[in-house]
């Protein structure tokens, strides 16, 4: 049996005062089931907006929930990690699933849900052509999932940071795994995607932000798993992008790096926007090894298709190699890393 949750008395107070209103604990329902607007939440709860947003201030202010900001759109969601958000999660089991409110608050998020799939079907079909192109070019895309896979293993993941995460298929593939996930793009048009898979596949434990990979806004060392898919191909300098991800790992973390080996498909460039014609083992190495980290594994996927005409894919495994050390780790004590400075 795990250890009963323990909080000091006015922190254990300040949480019941602002669970215990009828509105905050509907937004605390809502707000488990993924990232939702101050206007997602007015049209569900059928309240103005700046009765919405006072009540989201009390939330955020005894650390039930975390607001992020994505242009002109700020998005808030259930905390995923403190006492006070599992104090939250505990107290929302006990609300019963039959309760006409409760209901009625999910018959309306089903719908901001669906309307939120309808519109990124509809930037997914504009550019569905261009996609399809390009996964016929290299190893199908199951074939590529299933190498990650084996290359991680059924270790449980903590925390992962997905780079370019895209339409957030690694959010979806890893799910069986992580506790927690947060995925990140450059594109508002793909984050809308990403939610509306989420939301199809019902998974919760994962965000998505939009955020800059070469200037991440995350404290470092704070995910055992760090990945980027099909991404480094548009950067001019993607050993800026390792080294970022580099920075993301805890220590004893991993990074998994999927992209395109060396080729001559020219056309690339200019019709897809791709700045590098794929990575050769020795750069990709390299950089891993300029970041501080360890390359485990490499692993090279190839297309099916007659040579010159197809995508080779690879997949890098490398580790942080630091360990905490354990004899800094009594009470009291500032934990020391051994490996990488």
């Amino acid at each position: 049996m795990s250890e009963p949750l323990k909080l000091g008395l006015d922190a254990l107070v300040d949480v019941l005062k602002a669970a215990g209103e009828p509105t905050r604990l509907r937004l605390l329902a809502l707000l488990d089931g993924g990232d939702l607007t101050v206007t997602d939440l007015t049209e569900i709860l059928g309240q103005s907006q700046p009765r919405i947003s006072r009540h989201l201030k009390l939330l955020g202010e005894a650390e039930l929930i975390e607001r992020y900001q994505e242009g002109a759109w700020a998005y808030f969601r259930l905390k995923q990690d403190g006492k006070a958000a599992m104090l939250a999660r505990a107290l929302l089991k006990h609300v019963s699933e039959n309760d006409p409110t409760v209901l009625r608050d999910g018959e309306r998020l089903s719908q901001v849900k669906r309307q939120r799939a309808e519109r990124a079907q509809a930037y997914f079909s504009r550019n569905a052509a261009e996609w399809d192109e390009l996964r016929r070019l290299h190893a199908a895309d199951e074939e590529v999932d299933a190498a990650v896979i084996r290359l991680l293993g059924s270790q449980p993941i903590d925390s992962l940071l997905d780079l370019g995460t895209g339409t957030g298929r690694i959010l979806e593939l890893l799910s069986g795994l992580y506790r927690r996930a947060t995925g990140v793009d450059a594109s508002r048009d793909m984050l809308s995607v990403a939610r509306a898979n989420l939301d199809k596949s019902r998974i919760t434990k994962a965000t998505v932000r939009h955020a800059d990979i070469l200037n991440l806004p995350f404290e470092g060392q704070d995910f055992d798993l760090v990945t980027i898919h099909q991404v480094l191909h548009f950067f001019d300098q993607p050993e800026i992008a390792i080294a970022e991800a580099s920075r993301m790992l805890r220590p004893g973390g991993r990074l998994v790096v999927i992209d395109l080996a060396p080729h001559t498909l020219e056309y690339l460039r200019d019709e897809h926007a791709h700045v590098r014609l794929g990575f050769s083992h020795q750069a990709m190495s390299d950089w891993l090894r300029k970041a501080g980290l360890d390359v485990e594994q490499v692993v090279d996927l190839h297309p099916g298709q007659q040579s010159g005409q197809g995508l080779t894919v690879t997949v890098w495994l490398a580790r942080d190699p630091r360990r905490l050390m354990a004899s800094q780790t009594s009470e009291g004590a500032e934990p020391t890393f051994a490996g990488r400075v």
